[in-house]
């Protein structure tokens, strides 16, 4: 079907095309062979296959190397108010229906491309919303999605106080977008009057700064995959490594742990840590240490074995293609050396968050350094990110989060 809008058109590569039918929502601008009127910085642009066949309508980027983002792949779409507040709400009866009630104090409501809302991201932190736009389409929308979504959310009941712009990302300047930070002028209210809030999940209390915590505030995606670590746990001695603000570790403490150790190199992060072990009356059960998990593995092989429950959580090692390798040596390292510190029948959980590390990447390397390490694997699980960061097949984008559950035997 032909579009008959009048929008600006752009005609693709047979390669761009065929990503496009497999479900990719990106053109670079190589890829374009000719257009048809002048593409407006931010404004929408239907994309046509060398035939002149529609493909879908996005986003056009003057700047950035992606030059279209699709958002939509029908031709019959308005994209007006009423357009962008049913795909609002559909982002928000798809969290409300496959987390339930109880998991939606802290969730992610919009999660880019996979809601098909490219280059946004907004998590919901009790009562704030953190914002992150990464493309001029976006931006330019923000006037209007932002204000819909704070109603859609009061009306069902959530008690929104305040959005908060969390643009001070690199990767804005790829779009011809200055960086920045801020609370959004929702109409006729002031801003609130601070960026914290407390949120519960898992049963755990954390305070969240949505201006200053890393990324948007906080790290949603490990929801469920924290609850499989609690559940392992009772009686168990966990080393926590790189904690960041203590999640894992908490979740393993009010599992019924017998003892958990959180490390990270941060002191900052420590410090929140701990803190958020008191607010959970759990400091008792977790100690916080300030070290080098790549110092302090190799070192506890020096020691009578403590531990019997290891979690490694480990920041991106790689976010490009080409530094992939380089990372997998990382990623083997503390590995190898958890796995040498587990006694037969200890437990492991491990996981990267890149995508570029490929789940089969991934796997192989864990593989390997068992091998090295002496030991066999029991996978109790494997598993990846929470439902609220849902994997749109097409976009290996989306799907990113790599987590295993062990035993060492």
């Amino acid at each position: 079907m032909k579009a008959d809008r009048a929008y600006p058109s752009v005609t693709v590569t047979p390669k761009a095309e065929a990503a496009i039918l497999r479900g990719h929502p990106w053109v670079y601008g190589e890829e374009i062979t000719a257009a048809d009127g002048v593409p407006e910085n931010g404004g929408l642009t239907d994309v046509r296959g060398r035939k002149g066949q529609y493909l879908g309508t996005g986003f056009f980027s003057e700047a950035s190397k992606i030059r279209v983002r699709l958002l939509s792949r029908n031709a019959n779409d308005r994209f007006d108010a009423p357009f962008w507040e049913r795909k609002l709400r559909w982002a928000w009866e798809y969290r409300k229906t496959v987390m339930g009630p109880q998991d939606l104090d802290a969730c992610r409501i919009i999660f880019g491309e996979a809601d098909m809302f490219p280059g946004l991201t907004v998590d919901k932190f009790h009562d704030l919303l953190s914002v992150q736009i990464l493309s001029v389409g976006m931006e330019n929308l923000r006037d209007t999605l932002l204000p819909q979504l704070v109603r859609i959310l009061r009306e069902d009941g959530q008690p929104i106080r305040g959005v908060f712009l969390r643009n001070d990302a690199a990767l804005r300047e790829k779009e011809g977008l200055t960086q920045g930070k801020g609370w959004f002028p929702l109409p006729g209210e002031l801003p609130p009057v601070t960026p914290v809030t407390e949120i519960t999940e898992n049963g755990v209390r954390y305070l969240v700064d949505v201006e200053n915590g890393q990324k948007t505030g906080f790290f949603l995606d490990q929801k469920y995959n924290r609850r499989a670590v609690a559940r392992l746990a009772k009686g168990r001695t966990v080393l926590d490594c790189f904690t960041h603000t203590g999640s894992f570790a908490l979740n393993a403490a009010l599992g019924g742990a017998a003892r958990v150790t959180a490390v990270d190199v941060s002191k900052a992060a420590v410090e929140m840590a701990r803190a958020n072990a008191e607010r959970n009356g759990l400091a008792q059960v977790v100690d916080c240490q300030a070290a080098n998990v790549f110092e302090l593995l190799p070192a506890l092989e020096k020691q009578p074995p403590i531990y019997d429950f290891i979690i490694l959580d480990p920041p991106a090692f790689t976010k490009s293609r080409k530094t992939a390798a380089k990372a997998m040596t990382g990623y083997k390292e503390i590995n190898y050396r958890a796995m040498k510190l587990l006694p037969r029948g200890g437990y492991l959980a491990t996981c990267s968050c890149s995508h570029f590390a490929e789940e089969a990447r991934f796997a192989a390397m864990l593989q390997s350094a068992a091998r090295d390490a002496g030991v066999h694997l029991r996978q109790i699980e494997a598993r990846q990110q929470s439902c609220d960061h849902p994997i749109l097949w097409g976009v290996e984008e989306t799907n990113y989060l790599k987590f295993y559950l062990f035993q060492v035997v």
